[in-house]
Parts: structure tokens; sequence; C-alpha cells
């Protein structure tokens, strides 16, 4: 991988191409708009700062996928030691515009799911990328991305029974 100068045009190409979906996955990772707006800027600011050459689209598409990630790490640390007031009923989720009304409680139960869990449901489930794709971008073996999307349904399950029975 080298580095050489980006044309302007296509730095917002790939913005435009990936934004929308970092978004999505660092709001559902940090749960606040601000530092998910954050955390999407920083990653593209990397990819100015340090442009380098993907050998195929799938490549670059994994990049961002896995700067965002773990963006949304150290900012998830960093504000592990301030607090945020919670997402409202969400309506500044992108994802909540597919879902219907009757969906949102499910989306709200994938809020709620551990870091580690929510990582590789949304990226599987919302973003419909494989459980090999998963591993790779984040860098872990194809068999914890399966037993943590085991263990995301599991807790789903019993998130949404509470709701549920607490309705």
């Amino acid at each position: 991988m080298g580095r050489f100068p980006m044309p302007e045009r296509d730095i917002a190409s790939v913005y435009n191409k990936y934004s929308d979906m970092l978004f999505r996955i660092a709001l559902m990772q940090l749960q606040n708009t601000e530092d998910a707006m954050d955390a999407v800027q920083d990653v593209f600011l990397k990819y100015t700062e340090k442009t380098v050459l993907f050998s195929s689209g799938e490549h670059e598409k994994a990049w961002f996928v896995r700067a965002t990630v773990n963006r949304c790490h150290d900012i998830y640390r960093k504000n592990s030691r301030r607090s945020h007031e919670e997402l409202s009923a969400a309506e500044n989720i992108s994802y909540k515009e597919h879902f219907s009304e009757e969906s949102y409680s499910v989306l709200e139960a994938v809020e709620a799911l551990p870091e580690k869990l929510r990582a590789v449901t949304v990226l599987h489930y919302l973003e419909g990328f494989s459980v090999e794709d998963i591993a790779k971008m984040l860098k872990l073996s194809a068999s914890a991305v399966k037993m943590r999307l085991s263990r995301a349904r599991d807790e789903l399950k019993t998130l949404l029974k509470k709701e549920e029975f607490d309705a």
C-alpha cells in the first residue's frame, strides 16, 4: 500500500459511497449522534491524510468499516468516564426509516446489547455483511463472529420477552 495525492472529487465520491453506512455503524455502536458524526469525520480525515491504495472495492469497504469500528471503540473508552443522555425514541437513527413502528422494539433491543454483540449484529443483520467479511473486518475468527451472533440472538430474545411482559 502506498500513498498518493487524492483529487478532491475522488474524496467526495468515496465519502458519498460510504458515509451513510459508516454513520449507521457508528451510531449503533456509540448511541450518540454527535459522537457518531465525529467518528465518521475522524475516519475520513484519516483516509485523506493517509491515502492508501486498495487491492479491491471489498478491501476499501473493509478498511472503512474497520477504521470506523476502531474509532468507535476509542470514543467509547473515552466516554466511559462521561455520561450521555440516552438516545430518545431514536428519531435520529437512520435505521428507523427502514423499520415499521412495530419493529422499533427490535431496534431498541439491538441498541441495548453490549458493544461486542451489537457490532456483529449491526454488521450482519442491518448492513448485510457475511460472517467471513465481519471476521476479516473485526480481525476475529469466523467461529468467534458466529458465537457473538448466537449470543446476541439469545440476548435479544431475552430482552424482547422481558419487554413483552413489561408492556
